[in-house]
């Protein structure tokens, strides 16, 4: 038996009364104080990085937090929720060449976060090379776009973790939550571990096994841009980056060249800090020769102040080294200084500035 159609009575309530009148939403009511308010921060498109203070000693007390000096890029690690960035310390987009680390940072998600890290190459005893990483990427010019398969991102503070802004957080906060978030990982992104032992004791340690140093963090400080004294850095071995400012020619390898003058800043002007003759392969001098000779200084008067006797091919100060060396001499030149590579100009590395 089929059934009668339903009465549409007025007492029907239908999902809308009234198609044709407005639909309006209940009366909001006055927030209650009492209740929780999470405020949501928007991500920052870019963050100018903390920079480490050098000092010949470490600063002693437990206020500072202590972990190994990476010889690598500087990177900000931004994973948003249309994908990943990675910056360098100018602000360059470097995403396409750090492809294992774009990887790791995907499989971190679905959370945002901008992390902040060196991306380094490990040699055989487990040691950050800053020669290696150049290798991997490729040199500064034609292959600037070359990838570092290899690298290794390891990460030592978050900035920034799911709508919230850390900066304004103290740093022994921030390193929880960075340890929270990367614990476990052993690929492409992995956590810069912190030493507890006292740091002249660490320090030794790190120059016994051949590391760059060592590096605090004040425990107790918000994240703040530049060099604000809240992170130091003590060094094992001197390393810093020199303009390139000319070459000695070599009968030797009439391709490539005998050294390479390097010029440092003082009182906003380049000055010349000695040469450098070794650090760099056959095929290495030959193709910094060619760069070299196309940024040829046309001036009859050379870049720098020289009382050298060599004969100079000078050239104009673009070009960055990254230079080891051991102490200066009295004149206030480098001791012992061996060729690392070149900065990438993205990098926006700093040149050694003199007292």
């Amino acid at each position: 038996m089929t059934k009668p159609p339903r009465s549409t009575s007025t007492r029907s309530r239908p999902l809308l009364r009234d198609t044709e009148a407005p639909i309006r939403s209940r009366p909001r009511k006055k927030r209650n104080p009492s209740e929780p308010q999470f405020s949501f921060d928007p991500m920052p498109d870019r963050v100018e990085p903390a920079l480490a203070q050098l000092k010949a000693k470490p600063p002693q007390g437990s206020e500072w937090s202590w972990e190994v000096k990476w010889d690598g890029y500087r990177l900000a690690l931004h994973i948003e929720p249309n994908g990943v960035r990675i910056l360098t310390r100018g602000g360059h987009d470097w995403t396409h060449r750090f492809p294992a680390i774009e990887q790791a940072a995907r499989a971190l998600g679905p959370a945002t976060m901008i992390i902040d890290g060196e991306a380094v190459v490990l040699d055989d005893e487990g040691r950050s090379d800053f020669g290696l990483l150049q290798q991997s990427l490729g040199a500064s010019g034609k292959k600037a776009g070359n990838r570092a398969s290899d690298a290794i991102l390891y990460a030592f503070d978050l900035l920034y973790l799911d709508g919230h802004d850390l900066r304004g957080v103290e740093y022994r906060s921030r390193r929880h939550l960075l340890e929270d978030t990367v614990k476990d990982q052993e690929g492409a992104i992995r956590l810069s571990e912190t030493l507890d032992a006292d740091p002249a004791v660490l320090l030794e340690h790190a120059c016994r096994l051949g590391l760059e140093g060592i590096v605090g963090k004040h425990r107790g400080q918000p994240y703040r841009s530049g060099r604000t004294g809240d992170w130091v850095k003590v060094k094992c071995v001197e390393s810093e980056a020199f303009f390139i400012v000319g070459y000695e020619p070599s009968a030797a390898s009439p391709a490539g060249f005998g050294s390479l003058v390097l010029a440092a800043y003082r009182d906003g002007e380049i000055i010349d800090v000695g040469n450098v003759g070794t650090g760099f392969s056959q095929a290495e001098a030959t193709k910094l020769r060619k760069m070299l000779d196309k940024l040829r200084w046309k001036q009859k008067r050379p870049p720098v102040s020289y009382t050298g006797e060599a004969d100079i091919v000078w050239v104009h100060p673009t070009l960055i080294a990254q230079i080891e060396f051991r102490a200066w001499t009295a004149d206030g030149k480098l001791r012992h200084a061996v060729y690392k590579g070149l900065r990438e100009r993205q990098d926006n590395a700093d040149v050694f500035k003199l007292d």
